[in-house]
């Protein structure tokens, strides 16, 4: 395995950015320049009934069309996606914030199909499922032993709500076989990750994506801050690729006074679109801090700009992405779908954060790798920007357009210049499975402690360090892992948290050294301090 594939979530955080619906176009013929079009449109429907009906082998014609599509937008924007079948199903259900299922989180060890963790409260959960379980079949399906897909799995687990699968589950830690009956039922898919305090006056809320229930999600996790009596707020973006436009809005206008910009649209036939903050907000008046990085894109930018632009917070971190493009979604009769690029966001001062793609796709996304070349994920000075898209907020502080948002406060990458694969690799999902097989050695010792015994015993060894490193050279990983030990040592203690006592505990860990929180808290010092 070669480390240049772990880049990848920066190519994946701006494709997965972004989806609302486009009717289909309409009108009348009224000039030559339509015609022509129309012509081209007959041309190119000919053709594929000439080759369906007339070519010697049978064709599909399918492909032909899919490739055809894709031929057509790689020549408009990056954004411009088609979207098959298979993946649009997936994307639709992840921004639509839930799906049927039995609710576990699980994944392919040793050709089973080893529970992770029951989903809390779900299913499975108040079935008796518990963690290292293993199914074995599914009514009478079996699930071992054939290395099944993950897809094949979840259409086997999935179904309608209220019908029942009967599982049978091996249970390692007892040493027995058993059947399970569970109901299916409706599982959330969570946008927000975790609110929490990092002290008695600080809330921190992470948003992975901008879906359907982001908003509501957020505001229930704001509500519960704000009762423990928060002054101050950081929202983590990082490695958040966007979505929902209309989500990060509402977002944005809990912080934001009545009539303040937010963002604003700008479209080939529409006129200019602006929106505003609202009277609604709850959170107007205290510190606000939003965390970005390389991997924040689309929503999240618009959140963070809004924000930056009306001098209402700090931002935190790394330059973002640089996705300033707004797609709707035309979807097809096969269950595939086109995102068309229809308009331009400008925030508040009027910039354009969506970074030059006219050298192509391919420049396009490498400029992100190129980041790491040029050293700008270590210094602020190396971040490129553009003079002539300078741009001043109500207070005079000065802000780029041309491709992304340069934060306030730069915090470099935690691993050194040329380790950057590490970051990403503690992040991936190597580090869970990892776990799950230290867990399973002797999940009965682990499940007998509490979360404070625990931070002392995992605290208190080198143990799991070495075993980590000893997986990864296993796994084909020859990565020296020696100079980042007190980092990896945080991630791994982080994971074994979240398997054994949920999320909140796996960002309790992971958050007590991490250089932006540290930034954060030393910046809301300083502003505590001058008022």
């Amino acid at each position: 395995m070669k480390f240049d594939n772990k880049y990848l979530p920066i190519l994946i955080g701006g494709i997965f950015a972004l989806g609302i619906f486009i009717g289909s176009l309409s009108g009348t013929p009224s000039s030559k320049s339509f015609i022509a079009k129309k012509n081209t449109k007959e041309k190119l429907n000919k053709l594929i009934d000439f080759i369906d009906n007339e070519y010697v082998d049978d064709v599909n014609t399918d492909s032909i069309v899919s490739l055809t599509v894709n031929s057509i937008l790689a020549k408009l924007d990056p954004h411009s996606v088609y979207i098959p079948p298979k993946d649009q199903a997936e994307i639709a259900e992840t921004m639509k914030g839930d799906f049927v299922g039995i609710g576990i989180n699980f994944y392919m060890h040793n050709d089973s199909v080893a529970v992770i963790n029951p989903v809390k409260n779900g299913p499975s959960a108040k079935a008796g499922i518990k963690a290292g379980d293993r199914i074995l079949y599914a009514d009478k399906t079996k699930l071992f032993g054939r290395k099944l897909p993950n897809d094949s799995l979840f259409a086997t687990l999935k179904g309608q709500a209220g019908s029942q699968i009967e599982l049978t589950v091996y249970r390692k830690s007892e040493h027995k076989k058993m059947k399970v009956t569970i109901k299916r039922d409706v599982i959330p898919l969570k946008s927000v990750d975790v609110a929490m305090l990092l002290d008695k006056n600080t809330g921190y809320i992470k948003i992975n994506r901008f879906a359907e229930t982001t908003f509501d999600e957020f505001k229930k996790g704001l509500t519960s801050l704000k009762k423990q009596g928060i002054k101050t707020l950081v929202i983590d973006v990082r490695d958040n690729g966007g979505g929902y436009m209309e989500e990060a809005i509402a977002i944005a206008d809990e912080f934001l006074k009545d009539k303040e910009l937010i963002v604003f649209t700008k479209s080939k036939k529409e006129p200019t679109e602006k929106t505003y903050a609202t009277e609604e907000g709850s959170f107007e008046t205290g510190n606000v801090f939003v965390l970005i990085n390389e991997n924040s894109a689309s929503a999240s930018e618009i959140l963070a700009g809004a924000i930056q632009d009306n001098d209402r917070g700090t931002i935190v971190g790394r330059r973002s992405f640089g996705k300033g493009l707004v797609q709707r979604e035309m979807d097809f009769n096969d269950g595939s779908a086109v995102r068309l690029t229809i308009a331009r966001y400008y925030t508040p001062t009027g910039r354009s954060i969506q970074k030059p793609y006219s050298k192509g796709n391919e420049e396009y996304f490498k400029e992100s790798d190129d980041r790491f070349l040029h050293g700008e994920l270590y210094k602020k000075d190396s971040i490129k920007v553009v003079d002539s898209l300078k741009f001043k907020t109500k207070k005079g502080k000065i802000v780029y357009g041309g491709g992304g948002i340069v934060p306030d406060v730069f915090v470099p990458l935690e691993a050194e210049h040329g380790a950057e694969n590490i970051s990403y690799l503690l992040q991936s999902g190597i580090v869970g499975h990892f776990v799950f097989e230290e867990l399973d050695k002797d999940r009965n010792a682990f499940t007998k402690l509490t979360y404070d015994q625990f931070k002392i015993q995992i605290n208190a060894t080198d143990s799991y360090f070495n075993a980590f490193q000893k997986y990864l050279s296993k796994n084909g990983l020859e990565v020296n892992l020696g100079s980042y030990k007190t980092l990896v040592k945080r991630y791994v203690s982080a994971e074994f948290a979240k398997q054994l006592f949920g999320d909140t505990y796996y960002y309790e860990m992971v958050l007590k050294d991490d250089a932006m929180i540290k930034a954060v808290l030393k910046e809301n010092s300083k502003l505590e301090t001058s008022k």
